[in-house]
Formats: C-alpha cells, structure tokens, sequence
C-alpha cells in the first residue's frame, strides 16, 4: 500500500514539473539513428503563436560521452511561410577545455539548450519550417566529418520572451 502511494506521488510531481513549462510555445525533438549523416537535414515545422509578440529561439542537443569534440557547427535554415529563407551557420561550445560535457544532465546524457535567436516576431502567417545540419570538421581535413557519433536527438524550442 506504502509503495503504490509513493509511486502515485512521484507520478504526481512529474507531471506537475513538466507541465509547469508555460515558457514554451513550441518544443520538439527528433532522434538521430546511430550517428547523424552529414547529408541528414532534421526539419521541424512551426506554427508561430501570433505575429506580435516577441519569441526566442533554440537548438537543443542531446549528445552522449562518444562525442568527441569540444565544439560543434550547425547550418541552421528558416523558411518563411511566403518563400524567404535565412540561413545561418553557427557555432558552439560543447565541452571545457578539459573535456568535460556541457549541458544538463547527471547521466551520460546530457542536454545543450542553444540560442538560435532572440526577440524574433513572426510577422508572416502560416507556417515556418527550420532545416539543421551539422557542418563538422576535424582538423587539418578538408572533408567534413561524415558520420558524427555522439549525438542523439535534435530539438527545435520557441520560447515567449519575457523581456520588456
């Protein structure tokens, strides 16, 4: 009896801990099969809130200890409802200098919550598509990486901005 009450309360507070994200206007995850190809574009489909508050955005990363780099590169791609599209490249830091993981996460997991963009207004109706592709290289090699090992899911997050 003791140990069905116990397992009702902790049901209980994990609902209540994730529910409790009323930041978050869009979060989505993809998981990445063995290792992500650098020819594998994840898309992710977003349908903005509104057209007048501001928004922020994120690349989040889940990656284990067989990531073996201290940084990674991301071409990351905005389509606009209407046909514009943004595309930028971008870099971040993954470990410490002594190889330690970034990220949150006791396991050997760990979550990398990266901004993309900040105070973003969506201001076209309608349907915004984000494409991530990673860009690696490995020093002193002018073919990317092909296989990059380590990571295991990608995320796209809209958060609302809260700034005034």
């Amino acid at each position: 009896m003791l140990q069905n009450k116990v397992v009702l309360f902790l049901l209980i507070v994990t609902i209540v801990t994730v529910s409790c994200d009323s930041n978050g206007v869009y979060d989505k995850y993809k998981s990445v099969p063995n290792a992500w190809h650098k020819d594998s574009i994840i898309s992710f489909k977003v349908t903005p809130p509104d057209s007048i508050n501001k928004h922020n955005l994120f690349v989040n990363l889940r990656n284990t200890n067989a990531y073996k780099f201290n940084n990674i590169f991301l071409i990351v791609e905005m389509v606009f409802p209407h046909g514009k599209t943004i595309k930028d490249t971008l870099e971040y830091r993954m470990a410490e200098p002594s190889g330690k993981l970034l990220g949150e996460g006791y396991t050997d997991i760990k979550e990398n919550k990266l901004w993309y963009k900040e105070g973003v207004v969506f201001q076209e109706s309608g349907t915004y598509t984000v494409n991530i592709q990673h860009a690696m290289r490995e020093n002193g090699k002018v073919n990317g990486v092909v296989e990059l090992d380590g990571i295991t899911d990608i995320g796209f997050r809209v958060e609302h901005n809260n700034a005034k």
